[in-house]
């Protein structure tokens, strides 16, 4: 019988508190994500944050262009852009590969997805939510990952 495929969950460690900096590291790890043909989802903490993402998508690069989208709980038909951005709630359709999580818990679909990329800063509120979210991750069997940058 075949078993279901293991999530792996990468942290990364950034060194600043910089909400910008933390935004403009997601921005790079979803246009990576993109160019190797990736879907991802931004599971964003905040619709602030969810409209930080949304500008930054289209400037955080020199010639960058990130195809993406803003879904909310409402949306009728699955979202085609290879980067959509939500609060709380996944897009629909089965074809997600990457899940980037801003939010401060564990969203309960993570397993859905074979990537999921967590970033923690040094900010200490988040630093401590990131240490809950590595222990409920490992205590799920997760392949963990610890990037320092």
């Amino acid at each position: 019988m075949p078993q279901d495929p293991v999530t792996r969950v990468d942290f990364y460690i950034l060194s600043t508190d910089s909400d910008a900096a933390r935004l403009h590291f997601t921005c790079r790890i979803a246009d990576k994500a993109m160019r190797s043909g990736r879907q991802t989802f931004i599971n964003s903490p905040s619709d602030r944050e969810t409209k930080q993402l949304d500008d930054l998508l289209w400037t955080f690069s020199q010639g960058s262009f990130v195809p993406h989208r803003i879904v909310t709980a409402h949306e009728a038909e699955p979202v085609r852009e290879p980067v959509v951005i939500g609060t709380g709630q996944e897009p629909r359709g089965d074809r997600w590969n990457v899940l980037i999580n801003l939010a401060p818990e564990v969203p309960e679909f993570f397993s859905r997805y074979e990537r999921v990329v967590e970033l923690v800063d040094a900010q200490l509120l988040r630093r401590k939510q990131g240490r809950e979210r590595y222990r409920f991750y490992q205590g799920c069997s997760c392949e963990l990952n610890t990037h320092r940058m």
